[in-house]
C-alpha cells in the first residue's frame, strides 16, 4: 500500500471538499464502519456511453497497491489503474433542490455524454 502525504503531488491523488468528507464519514458512522481504517474506495470501470464511469464505495481496509489519502478525518482509497484516470481530480458533494450527491471534478476529462454519467480522457 502506498500512502500519499496531503503534500504530495496533486496530479497523482485525489482531493475531497469538506462537504464531500463530512457526508462520506456520516455514511460510514450509519454503517458502523470504523474510519480510521476503512475508507471511500473511488474507481473507474468500463461503461457508459462514453466509454468509462466513476465508481465509489466503502470499504473496511485498502487494498495493498492502493495509494490510501487522508482529507477531512475521510480515508480514501484508490487503484493504481484508476488513478491514472482520475489523479487531480476533486471528489465534491452537493446538496440542492435539483441534485444531491458526490460528483468528481476531472481535469483528465476530454469529453462527457450528455446526462454527465460518463466520460473520455
Amino acid at each position: 500500500m502506498s500512502t500519499e502525504s496531503i503534500d504530495g503531488s496533486a496530479r497523482s491523488r485525489v482531493e475531497v471538499t469538506p462537504a464531500a468528507a463530512e457526508k462520506a464519514l456520516a455514511l460510514m458512522d450509519t454503517e458502523g464502519m470504523d474510519t480510521d481504517v476503512g475508507g471511500l474506495r473511488l474507481f473507474v470501470q468500463q461503461g457508459g456511453c462514453a466509454g468509462l464511469s466513476y465508481g465509489m464505495r466503502f470499504d473496511n481496509e485498502p487494498e495493498e497497491n492502493d495509494t490510501v489519502t487522508e482529507h477531512h478525518g475521510l480515508r480514501i482509497f484508490v487503484d493504481p489503474a484508476s488513478l491514472n484516470y482520475i489523479g487531480g481530480s476533486t471528489l465534491e458533494f452537493e446538496d440542492g433542490l435539483q441534485a444531491a450527491g458526490f460528483t468528481v471534478e476531472n481535469p483528465n476529462v476530454e469529453a462527457e455524454c450528455g446526462c454527465g454519467e460518463s466520460f473520455r480522457t
